[in-house]
């Protein structure tokens, strides 16, 4: 992802205001490999700008997915999540019990769909997700299973 510097220009360059809640809003995301949601976008820059709303974190990640420089993801994880990682083509993992998103970078050759197989779609790309558990929850499952009821 950009720098807050850069998506600053950026921001300018479409003519849309820099205020220093965006600001915010962009080092949140800067180095932000959790894919988080809005609400986590919001948690963090409010912890440093109280008076920030949610309503300009959901439009300023808006505007960020609209430019290309974040992905709006819909991972089936309860709220849509925001990946700042757009530079190279990747796939997911997805804990199925916390909803921790990562990303997977693994070449599973050309993923095609038979054309007869289409319904008159016509294809752009492929994702792959795989869903199951992160390691602290199936740890966590791990030690619950082998403690003795009390």
């Amino acid at each position: 992802m950009r720098t807050p510097d850069d998506l600053s220009a950026l921001f300018r360059a479409r003519g849309l205001k820099v205020t220093p809640q965006r600001y915010c809003i962009f080092r949140v995301l800067h180095g932000n490999d959790a894919h988080p949601t809005a609400e986590s976008v919001y948690a963090a820059a409010a912890a440093e700008m109280p008076t920030i709303s949610l309503k300009t974190v959901y439009q300023t990640l808006n505007d960020l997915s609209d430019m290309g420089e974040i992905a709006l993801l819909d991972l089936g994880t309860g709220s849509a999540r925001f990946d700042p990682n757009v530079e190279d083509h990747h796939h997911h993992l997805v804990c199925e019990q916390c909803g921790k998103v990562r990303d997977l970078r693994a070449d599973f050759g050309t993923l095609e769909v038979p054309r007869a197989q289409r319904q008159g779609f016509v294809l752009a790309g492929a994702e792959v997700v795989f869903r199951g558990r992160c390691a602290d929850c199936a740890a966590a499952a791990a030690r619950s299973v082998s403690s003795p009821a009390g």
